[in-house]
């Protein structure tokens, strides 16, 4: 009855308008961050929000590992998955090993996450849940051999009602040359961004391709193309390269733009598409109109930043080592905002709030800045 209590009072904080308590923070005065979350015990793998709705995975040794998504409107929290039914779950005992990924979508409560396995044969484990539907959801099985052939995953992301992820598609040029001793050399073979629609086998986005990064927002994506073979058969975009932003339902192509140099990490916020780019004249920030494509600016950034963005219309934030950095796209002024204490996990800007998970003397704690912007 108390899951039933808190799914509900979630569900109620998804249409009610609010936010947790915050203080401001007066304009030239680092603010302060605050502790949004603490875990009794354990440790926090991965962190991702969405409008009031904040979301972590904890790994556990005595219990079951675990997504939790928390309302900072009203202070409703489920855990996901449910593990009090029969049906299935993998999430359960799976022995985490990072990068977990997660993504949260507040208008559903609905959340998306992945888990690795990096032997004897390499993938990542696509799953799901929501607070109206707690019972474990499995998407996909992301997987190639220890050489690269098969599939890789890309990414995945959240935003309002949308969960998507990528995937890319590796194989040989000629498998038969390769197991007769000749040529390995492997290429791209397909792919696409996939939108999680509850149960149902999520379909593939009208028009996407094989993708390295991916983003969401509102009614848009954008992918980072996978278009060459690394080491191992890492797919990886191109020098320099496009990236595509599409309509989210129907897949059209809305623009193109042409990066500086290789895109490391991206974000998209309704007007601002940003990415982290290693270039010829070192890393640096850059950012684009995604109506239009247009290049808008650029900053040059800390060649030990992270290959993390997060965006609104207003702000870029990345971190350098526990460093959390904000960049105003109008001035292209660089500021420290804070240092976490430990290196931050999923590090993400939802309005005024920079958020993050971090774990200090083995206990996971979420943490956030607020940072008010221009306007």
């Amino acid at each position: 009855m108390g899951k039933l209590v808190a799914a509900i009072a979630l569900a109620a904080s998804i249409v009610q308008p609010g936010s947790v308590a915050a203080t401001r923070t007066p304009a030239g005065v680092s603010p302060r961050p605050q502790t949004l979350y603490s875990m009794p015990k354990g440790t926090i793998q991965a962190f991702a929000q969405d409008g009031p709705l904040v979301a972590w995975f904890a790994p556990s040794k005595n219990a079951c590992n675990a997504v939790y998504v928390l309302s900072l409107a009203n202070g409703g929290r489920v855990q996901l998955p449910d593990e009090t039914t029969s049906a299935p779950n993998v999430t359960c005992r799976w022995e985490v090993v990072p990068p977990v990924g997660l993504a949260v979508a507040r208008t559903s409560a609905d959340v998306l996450w992945t888990l690795r396995e990096a032997s004897p044969v390499p993938f990542d484990y696509v799953l799901g849940a929501s607070g109206a539907d707690p019972t474990e959801r499995r998407f996909k099985e992301v997987a190639h051999s220890p050489k690269g052939p098969g599939l890789w995953l890309g990414g995945v992301a959240g935003n309002g009602d949308a969960l998507v992820y990528a995937v890319t598609n590796v194989a040989y040029v000629d498998e038969v040359a390769c197991l007769s001793g000749g040529s390995c050399e492997m290429k791209i073979t397909g792919g696409g961004v996939y939108r999680v629609m509850g149960r149902k086998p999520p379909p593939l986005i009208d028009g996407t391709t094989a993708a390295a990064e991916v983003a969401v927002a509102s009614e848009t994506i954008a992918l980072v193309p996978a278009t060459t073979v690394g080491k191992n058969g890492i797919p990886l975009p191109a020098d320099p390269s496009p990236i595509e932003v599409r309509d989210l339902s129907t897949g059209a192509l809305i623009s193109q733009p042409m990066t500086l140099g290789v895109p490391l990490a991206i974000a998209l916020s309704d007007n601002l598409l940003v990415s982290l780019e290693r270039t010829s004249i070192g890393l640096r920030i850059a950012w684009y109109d995604p109506a239009s494509g247009t290049f808008e600016g650029s900053v040059p950034v800390n060649a030990a930043a992270a290959p993390e963005l997060s965006a609104t219309d207003q702000m870029i934030v990345f971190r350098v080592g526990r460093s959390i950095r904000a960049v105003d796209p109008v001035t292209r002024r660089i500021r420290v905002l804070t240092k976490a204490a430990t290196v931050p996990i999923g590090l993400s800007l939802e309005g005024s709030r920079v958020a993050w998970a971090e774990n200090v003397k083995g206990r996971g704690r979420i943490r956030a800045v607020y940072v008010k912007g221009r306007g």
